[in-house]
């Protein structure tokens, strides 16, 4: 590939976007700046695409948002012979551009598009998709990245992310495609006119809040609970659904962060905005300080995803994991349906498999069955696809993943934080007519069950050799079980590349039926673990830990003895 005569072609034809014009003019003769921008392709996967915004073909930019889309049209007609997209957006930069490129394209190609008139969370879209019958959605989004990216996920016709092989057909056809010559197209108003673009009704957006309505555990608890909450959007597509749902429950008194209420992909107050981060969450926490609410609730920008803090014993506010979270939301649903008599037969709930371990107490607590999934909320969905080819979806309750992704009922197949939203507000609400916060009833749980500790630590090998390193880890270990980590024996090996789970104690072997995947879990005695996985997006090795304690000291002094060990059995 030539690199600078790629740059030449794209300064000749890339003339449809004055901001990309300018930034080709402005890099001229900096071999450095064109090679970032040209040395390679976004690669389409599973996640879509996600990239800095900009010029080239490693940027996001409307070039490379029309040859994806023309890849996922050839794949939608050689598929279904017709078909039908919907696309919905966030609050990132150029993320509304993006979208009307997209179904540009799709016209062009006689798909018809479904468009949202303005942002939507991406649990919206995943209903769109399932509302319309569509053949497959787009969301623009980058998640939870900095302001400079921006990203196009791509799902499938059951609404969740699109699979591996579905992904890799698309991006078969990407790679068919010259980026200028062979990508259609056509003028929005034209296809708006012909009924090839047509915008969703707000009729559709009602129909969905009344999905997430019929989710409630305990209908009208709100009322007369006093709750108060502090709420951010972070910038991003939460504010008016996840505060219209909140109104519609009972809840009165909402506290907005203003500097953080309306849409700007600037995202100014808050540069990484993941409510994983404290750091996200700082003008919530000083709104907190001020007006003392009973918690705070934070959505990414794209609302799929909620973080929490509760108000703890001493009036400060204590920030919640996503697996404490799941957590108590999982104990909420189990107990609540079983004291209503709504828990149905054989009930389900569903966690990755590196999602805290106390969710398999609450389970085997309440007689419930739990499935453990690879890591991608795409899974999740996976298993609602199944109950209901099955003809028994109604006994999913619960999904979530550690980075707090969440999802109760199946309107929808991906994680919804509108949905996480009201059921977190109605449990707070529940627990405070009994006089208990949530800080307290997190701390009855691990009262009850044990401390449970999760911890996740990353090693980064960069480039080529770093790749081949993290590959002769995997193999060392696979090849050479350990017989303890620090002071707990293994007990037990989980080895989803291999497929077998090992029982160390009766020689045992078990398969596994989760897809192949690159991971391996070390179960050590008394409940505590190590899940060793390679990151499919970043060139790191991340480790997964489990520490069990009595309390959190202990939990935290066991935890350290297992990443110290774990880090001399690999090396590093």
């Amino acid at each position: 590939m030539d690199i600078m005569k790629l740059y030449e072609t794209w300064l000749e034809k890339a003339t449809e976007d004055a901001d990309l014009i300018a930034e080709l003019k402005k890099i001229e003769g900096n071999e450095t700046e064109i090679n970032d921008r040209f040395y390679t392709s976004l690669k389409f996967g599973t996640a879509g695409l996600r990239g800095v915004i900009g010029a080239g073909t490693n940027r996001m930019n409307i070039y490379v948002v029309r040859q994806a889309t023309q890849g996922l049209a050839n794949y939608v007609l050689a598929k279904y012979g017709k078909g039908a997209v919907a696309i919905s957006h966030d609050s990132r930069i150029k993320a509304d551009l993006f979208m009307n490129e997209a179904a540009k394209v799709l016209a062009a190609n006689g798909i018809k598009a479904y468009i949202t008139t303005e942002l939507q969370p991406t649990p919206v879209l995943s209903y769109l998709v399932r509302f319309f019958g569509c053949q497959a959605g787009i969301m623009v989004t980058a998640s939870h990245n900095a302001a400079k990216y921006n990203g196009y996920k791509a799902y499938g016709e059951d609404g969740c992310q699109m699979t591996d092989n579905a992904a890799q057909a698309v991006y078969d056809e990407i790679c068919k495609l010259d980026i200028f010559e062979d990508v259609k197209t056509m003028d929005f108003d034209e296809a708006v006119e012909k009924g090839l673009i047509e915008y969703v009704d707000d009729s559709v957006y009602d129909s969905y809040l009344e999905k997430v309505m019929e989710q409630q555990i305990n209908p009208g608890i709100c009322e007369g609970a006093d709750l108060k909450v502090v709420y951010t959007p972070l910038n991003g597509c939460g504010n008016k659904l996840v505060r219209k749902v909140l109104a519609k429950i009972g809840v009165k008194e909402i506290h907005i962060v203003k500097e953080q209420e309306l849409p700007d992909g600037n995202f100014t107050t808050c540069p990484y905005p993941n409510p994983e981060m404290k750091e996200a969450l700082q003008k919530g926490l000083e709104l907190c300080e001020e007006v003392q609410p009973d918690l705070l609730l934070a959505t990414d920008p794209d609302s799929d995803r909620v973080g929490i803090a509760v108000k703890d014993y001493d009036g400060s506010y204590r920030l919640i994991t996503g697996n404490e979270d799941g957590a108590m939301l999982t104990n909420y649903i189990l107990s609540c349906r079983k004291a209503n008599g709504t828990l149905p037969e054989k009930p389900v709930v569903v966690k990755t498999i590196v999602t805290t371990m106390l969710v398999n107490k609450l389970c085997e607590k309440y007689g419930c069955e739990l499935k453990n999934v690879l890591t991608g909320f795409k899974y999740i969905g996976e298993v609602i696809l199944n109950l209901e080819k099955q003809g028994e979806e109604n006994r999913y309750l619960f999904g979530f993943e550690e980075s707090y992704g969440y999802l109760a009922g199946t309107y929808v197949r991906d994680k919804d934080a509108v949905v996480a939203s009201m059921l977190v507000c109605e449990m707070a609400a529940y627990y405070k007519k009994q006089n208990k916060s949530l800080a307290a009833v997190i701390d009855g749980l691990y009262k009850e069950f044990g401390y449970y500790l999760n911890r996740t630590v990353s090693f980064e090998f960069e480039g080529a050799e770093g790749m081949k390193k993290m590959a002769d880890l995997m193999t060392a270990v696979r090849d050479k079980i350990p017989a303890a980590v620090g002071d707990f024996k293994v007990i037990k090996v989980s080895d989803y590349q291999l497929k077998t789970e090992t029982d160390l104690l009766t020689g045992a072997v078990e398969k596994l039926t989760l897809p192949t995947s690159n991971v391996i879990a070390l179960h050590l005695e008394g409940g505590n673990a190590v899940i060793i996985r390679p990151s499919g997006t970043e060139p790191k090795i991340k480790l997964y830990i489990t520490a069990v304690g009595d309390g959190k000291e202990n939990a935290e002094e066991i935890c350290c003895g297992i990443i110290e060990a774990s880090k001399k059995l690999l090396g590093l």
